[in-house]
């Protein structure tokens, strides 16, 4: 789709420097832009490009004072990098805007399906499933039985969401991420073996969460394993049995939570971190990447580092005497000679 400067200054509530009539096909980073491409600056560092880039658009900020020569036409906006995410928003809504049901999939005939739903090719819908209003179920996407799906929903290829599990309105989940596997709960025997124990809860993700790619999480062994409120998780997670995570909190990729941990609202988890079960966060965590939490931090809004993972500035300056190790084992042994020598003395 096409649009011309002046559509897109109205939009933005911005005003046009230049050709109000040029048009734009699709975006493109500044440094990389080709004719017929919108392009934003944001960061100061990036403006030598302004001056030779082949964009055919640009958005910038009202202050910017302009130190060349510029050929495309400029939409100066009081913020060029929030001007720029609302037509990245409006891009996705063009693209995502899919409608009807194609075939082949199956819908149960006890399943309910809200307004404006657009179900991708393959897609299964199980038994007594419900999904709100304007959802859009991608291909090959599984939705056991009595899931209940809220309204505005997106659910990417080759989701998978197991019976009884609840997903909340305006929640989106990415390509390969499993909602309501099975906890790893198995009792050890006397021969040595492992029974498996049934996992017979559910998983809550509340509304405005975002599951990333291949992310997995765990139904309960009893009650409901919830992801609360405006929660963020990366690709790659694995989040387990009855685990809690706080509203808006955001998890990096690779970190796994282990059953039954309590994680408090607006706390912010790195990547490849291990936090073990049973314990909890306190609210405003931050803890850095790989780092391993082996006991409840009880204190709110404090940094962590480390495996095991201490207070973050005590890791830093243990990280420093790290790297002076090698120093001091040089004047360790200069001074057993030293003691040496006037032992010798001594005698």
């Amino acid at each position: 789709m096409q649009f011309t400067a002046q559509q897109i200054s109205l939009m933005l509530n911005g005003t046009v420097e230049g050709d109000a009539n040029v048009s734009v096909n699709h975006l493109a980073k500044i440094e990389e832009a080709e004719p017929g491409s919108l392009s934003f600056l944001a960061n100061p560092k990036y403006e030598q490009f302004l001056y030779t880039t082949k964009a055919s658009l640009v958005i910038v900020n009202n202050d910017l004072v302009l130190s060349d020569t510029v050929s495309a036409t400029l939409i100066r906006v009081e913020n060029a990098y929030t001007a720029f995410t609302v037509l990245l928003e409006q891009y996705n809504t063009i693209k995502m805007n899919k409608t009807g049901i194609e075939q082949p999939s199956f819908i149960h005939p006890s399943a309910k399906i809200g307004k404006n739903a657009y179900i991708g090719a393959f897609a299964y819908i199980g038994p007594n499933v419900t999904i709100g209003d304007n959802c859009k179920i991608f291909p090959n996407t599984y939705i056991a039985d009595d899931v209940i799906v809220g309204d505005n929903v997106t659910l990417y290829a080759g989701v998978k969401i197991y019976f009884d599990c609840q997903i909340g309105n305006k929640v989106i989940i990415h390509s390969g991420a499993i909602i309501g596997g099975d906890g790893f709960g198995f009792a050890p025997q006397p021969d040595g073996t492992y029974t498996k124990v049934a996992q017979i809860g559910n998983v809550i993700l509340e509304d405005n969460v975002e599951v990333g790619a291949n992310t997995t999480i765990d139904r309960a062994t009893l009650g409901s394993t919830i992801i609360r409120k405006g929660v963020k998780l990366d690709n790659l997670i694995q989040i387990a049995h009855n685990v809690e995570i706080g509203e808006n909190t955001v998890v990096a990729a690779q970190t796994g939570i282990s059953g039954s941990s309590k994680i408090a609202e607006n706390c912010i988890i790195g990547g490849q971190v291990g936090i073990v079960g049973h314990i909890t966060l306190a609210k405003g965590t931050q803890i850095q990447a790989k780092s391993g939490i082996s006991r409840s931090i009880d204190i709110e809004g404090k940094k962590w580092a480390g495996a095991p993972a201490t207070a973050y500035t005590d890791h830093m300056r243990s990280q420093v005497v790290l790297t002076r190790l090698p120093d001091l084992e040089k004047k360790i042994v200069e001074l057993e000679k030293l003691i040496s020598a006037l032992k010798s003395e001594v005698k």
